[in-house]
């Protein structure tokens, strides 16, 4: 026996390896749900009504859930409102909520469901992550009672809250997230926290972090989770409405991953009447497997292998100075015929790409952007520009940015350029997009025809060239630096220069 301990421990160490390695990598699954949706109503249901509702949805996700574990998945990312929908009042939705405690109380809502008030969704939730052995993050909407000695205390004495929550692979509640950045009409149902929360989870595969939907427009918390906490991950449960040419889910979701360097892990909810689509799994260098149909109401698994920690690996991107190029160079050619249009809302700088190939610059304030391109041939019917918008959006929510964007126009008329547009003829050779940014967090998007992502075609270097590594292989929509000045989201708003007659 004693001859045989060396061996053992050989084949402990070796495991050892092997675990440590594994841990290198780790498998990530988002689901894109087809909600099903509450009957419209006038008065709220009855708790037993609600949860029949949830639990149709449940059994939904439960099986997706299963699924993404027998595929290896690690941790599986559902959307917000996956379990009961939208367009609630305050009173319409309060049976749907639960009181969703502090993940400091260590909670196993499966092994241990009488130990606070009733919950019988975060039980379901905690044992689907349980009896299949698998991280589970989920939106739910949590309640909590107050009275008068809060001055913030709704009249109805409880706040409500959009809610996420995680649960690990034994069902132990790891998170809860009450979403800050809500959007619109949320702000009818639910209550914003009195302070934007940072919240993180420590897993075997990384340091993880999440919020939702709208949040991502926003420094907080979302910057604050990257730039301060240093999550490798983040999670991400929303409810996407796309809007082109810029924010279509999968186009944007993809460019705040690799502006910001992490992964992202987004589950958007599936409702083609609401342009809602656009699911992903998403690393500092590209997307690594997404989901867009705007043709069924079917729901879709993504499952895919990620880095657990990308700021260690040899492909992490280097540092971006981004305006460094654009600062550097004089400006291209001019054109005398510059005009206006507007993109959703915001009133941009074009000039329209008259040649094949050539060098041109637009500029709006302080923002000149640059081009230079070379087109595979031209289309009579198609026509493209190079546009620039520096100033405060306000419309459904306020925030400063900085954009440089090739775009196709709809129509042969300068008055449709803007106009979302899903597909195009016109292939390139190459481009190169750059702009003097004030600004350090800018998003890189490319979208091709029919609403498709080009990973690993296109890259940014150092000096914050937006440049194609290959050929583009399919037409193109839009080659755009999407800059977020988050510290002028409160400025006035500047005169927008007048548009062309």
């Amino acid at each position: 026996m004693l001859a045989l301990q060396p061996l053992a421990q050989a084949v402990v160490a070796a495991l050892l390896v092997l675990q440590a390695a594994a841990s290198e990598r780790f498998t990530a699954a988002v689901y894109e749900h087809a909600v099903i949706l509450p009957p419209a109503a006038i008065q709220p249901p009855s708790a037993e009504d609600a949860l029949a509702l949830m639990d149709k949805n449940m059994d939904v996700l439960e099986r997706a859930i299963q699924e993404a574990a027998r595929q290896g998945a690690h941790i599986i990312v559902t959307p917000e409102d996956g379990i009961y929908g939208w367009r609630f009042t305050r009173e319409n939705i309060y049976p749907y909520l639960e009181d969703i405690p502090d993940p400091e109380v260590n909670w196993i809502p499966c092994t241990d469901p009488k130990r606070f008030a009733p919950a019988p969704v975060l039980e379901r939730l905690s044992c689907m992550a349980r009896n299949n052995s698998i991280y589970v993050a989920a939106n739910v909407g949590d309640k909590k009672l107050c009275n008068s000695s809060d001055p913030g205390c709704p009249s109805d004495g409880r706040y409500q809250y959009n809610t996420d929550v995680v649960f690990d692979s034994e069902g132990k509640l790891v998170a809860r997230y009450h979403k800050y950045n809500l959007f619109m009409l949320e702000t009818i149902p639910f209550n914003i926290p009195k302070e934007p929360e940072a919240v993180t989870f420590e897993t075997p595969f990384g340091k993880f972090g999440i919020f939702t939907c709208f949040d991502i427009l926003f420094h907080d918390p979302a910057v604050v989770l990257v730039n301060e906490l240093q999550v490798d991950t983040v999670l991400f449960p929303t409810a996407w409405m796309n809007v082109l040419p810029f924010l279509t889910a999968v186009e944007f979701h993809s460019a705040w991953a690799m502006g910001m360097g992490v992964n992202l892990l987004s589950a958007n909810t599936h409702n083609i009447s609401m342009e809602m689509t656009g699911s992903g799994i998403y690393a500092p260098d590209g997307a690594r497997t997404y989901y867009y149909n705007m043709k069924t109401e079917d729901g879709h698994l993504l499952v895919t292998e990620l880095s657990s920690h990308p700021r260690l690996s040899p492909a992490y991107p280097s540092a971006i100075n981004w305006s460094s190029y654009a600062s550097s160079v004089k400006r291209f050619s001019a054109n005398d015929h510059d005009f206006s249009g507007l993109i959703f809302h915001d009133m941009f700088t074009f000039t329209e790409l008259t040649k094949s190939e050539g060098n041109f610059t637009v500029c709006q304030k302080d923002l000149c952007c640059h081009l230079s391109y070379k087109m595979a041939g031209t289309q009579e019917d198609e026509v493209y520009v190079l546009g620039a918008f520096d100033g405060l959006h306000v419309v459904e929510g306020q925030y400063y940015l900085q954009i440089c964007t090739l775009l196709k126009c709809k129509s042969t008329e300068q008055k449709s350029c803007g106009e979302p547009v899903e597909t195009a003829q016109t292939k390139f050779d190459m481009f190169s997009l750059s702009g003097t940014f004030g600004t350090n967090y800018v998003f890189p998007e490319v979208l091709y025809s029919g609403v498709q992502l080009a990973p690993g075609e296109f890259e940014v270097l150092s000096d914050g060239r937006l440049i194609s590594k290959i050929a583009p292989t399919k037409p193109v929509v839009t080659v755009t630096l999407f800059g977020r000045w988050y510290e002028k989201d409160h400025v006035k708003q500047d005169p927008q220069p007048p548009a062309s007659p």
